[in-house]
This record gives C-alpha cells, structure tokens and sequence, in this order.
C-alpha cells in the first residue's frame, strides 16, 4: 500500500464522517458561499504575473515536519507582500498539519489573490465546503480519481465559479482528462506514490498539453533558474511550498526568490 493509498482510504472516511454530521444546506448558507471566486487563470496571465502559486504546508507525510512555527497570518501577509500569484493551503490535516481554519483565516488577509484548497477530493462535498470556506480554486488530482470523476467533479467547481487545477503525474493521468482544452494542467514532478521528484516529468509532458490550456509545474522547484527553463516550455504557473516554507521566513524568502526570476 502506497502512502497515497493509505491518504485516499482515510480521506474517503473522513469525508463520510464529516457527510453525515454537516448538511450541504448548511455549507451553501454560509456567509463565503455568497462571494464571486477570483479566477486562478486571470491571475496567472495577467500582465506582469510572477506565476507563482506559494503554498502553506506546516508537513508531510515524506519530509515530517517542515515549517510548525511561521503562522498563517504571517506567510500570508509575506506572500501577498511579494505579489504570488495565488496562494495554495493544505487543508488535510492527518497527513500534512493543515485545516479549513488556516484558508478561512487567509482568506480574511487576502482578498485579492486566488486561494487554491490543496486537499484530496474524493468526494463533491469538498468542493462545495471548498467554496463555503473561501477558496477560489481547487485541486484534482488525476492519480486518485477516474475520468468520470474528474469531467464530474470540474463540472461541479465550474458551477460554482471555483477554477481547476487539474494535476498529473503520467501520461496515463492525462489520457484520463476529458478535453484539454482551456483547462489548467498542473504536472508535479513528485510520484506521489513513492514521494521521489523529477522536474523532467514537466519537461517531458508539456508538449502534450495544447497551448490553450495553462501549464503548471509542481514539487521540486528550489532555484529561480528553473523558472527561467520552465517558461521555455511553455509553463506559466509555478507551485511551490517546501522551498519557502523550510525557511524561517516564507514570505521573505518567497521575495528574494521572486527578485531573481529573470
């Protein structure tokens, strides 16, 4: 069993858990229900976008503990001083330390930046609690999901304004995407099955995505020349959370960091 089978299995009973105690009424009464998202892609193609998605992640599930002392409202507040263009929050809490309270929180600081949940949907009810919550995006993650699932659950987010990010490890994962087209397509570098990175997987696929659909690379970007060499294929956003968040300051290193992107 995998580390990622061992997610999924926990994360299906923890969701049902969760089903049974808060009705969906309940989510789509609730006071963030009501905002209109910011869209994810306007944010990576606007003029001038840095591309960089910067995460919060307190741990995981490879590394243990990176970062249990820099709090939400202060990453949050560097992020946005360094001008991300959007910010990633964990929100699985078992296996990486975060929760729904951390995005409600940054939400509160940042309204003018798309927030992405980064979870593990296995089930439609995250994605309307995503937008209870206050989150703008959310992640999909092809390994996990089948291809009925992942046209479902995009139509689902669509029909809540949330935008996608759609991640791949495989060209296998891909094939499962229905239509390309227009879409947000995060490759990440980390087999999440063996937790290993290798930035030539973005290399590697990024012709095989059209070039109406955004690319993002994900995992394993520690130097601001990677950028440089990513933006050549074609990419045009850049997820990236350990390399801040091992820092004592993420937010100033997300700022040096983003200084040195040519």
């Amino acid at each position: 069993m995998t580390i990622l089978d061992k997610i999924i299995a926990f994360k299906k009973k923890e969701i049902a858990k969760i089903k049974a105690e808060v009705p969906i009424k309940k989510l789509v009464e609730s006071p963030k229900f009501k905002r209109t998202p910011l869209s994810l892609k306007k944010s990576l193609l606007e003029v001038g976008s840095t591309g960089i998605i910067a995460e919060f992640k307190r741990q995981s599930p490879s590394k243990g503990i990176i970062n249990d002392k820099a709090t939400i409202a202060e990453v949050t507040n560097g992020y946005l001083d360094a001008n991300v263009a959007a910010q990633s929050i964990l929100t699985d809490t078992s296996f990486f330390g975060g929760t729904m309270a951390d995005l409600m929180e940054a939400r509160v600081i940042n309204q003018t930046k798309p927030i992405l949940r980064k979870d593990f949907v296995v089930d439609g009810f995250q994605i309307v609690e995503a937008k209870a919550i206050g989150a703008d995006a959310i992640l999909l993650i092809a390994s996990c999901l089948t291809s009925v699932e992942l046209k479902n659950y995009g139509n689902l987010a669509k029909d809540l304004g949330l935008s996608v990010l759609y991640e791949i490890h495989t060209q296998e994962e891909l094939d499962k995407i229905n239509d390309l087209d227009d879409k947000i397509i995060g490759i990440n570098n980390r087999n999440l099955k063996t937790f290993e990175v290798n930035l030539e997987h973005s290399i590697k696929l990024a012709n095989q995505i059209p070039d109406n659909s955004i690319k993002v690379s994900e995992s394993g970007i520690s130097d601001p020349k990677i950028i440089t060499g990513l933006k050549e294929f074609g990419f045009q956003g850049f997820l990236i959370g350990e390399n801040f968040m091992k820092e004592e300051n993420p937010g100033e290193a997300c700022q040096d960091f983003i200084n040195q992107i040519r």
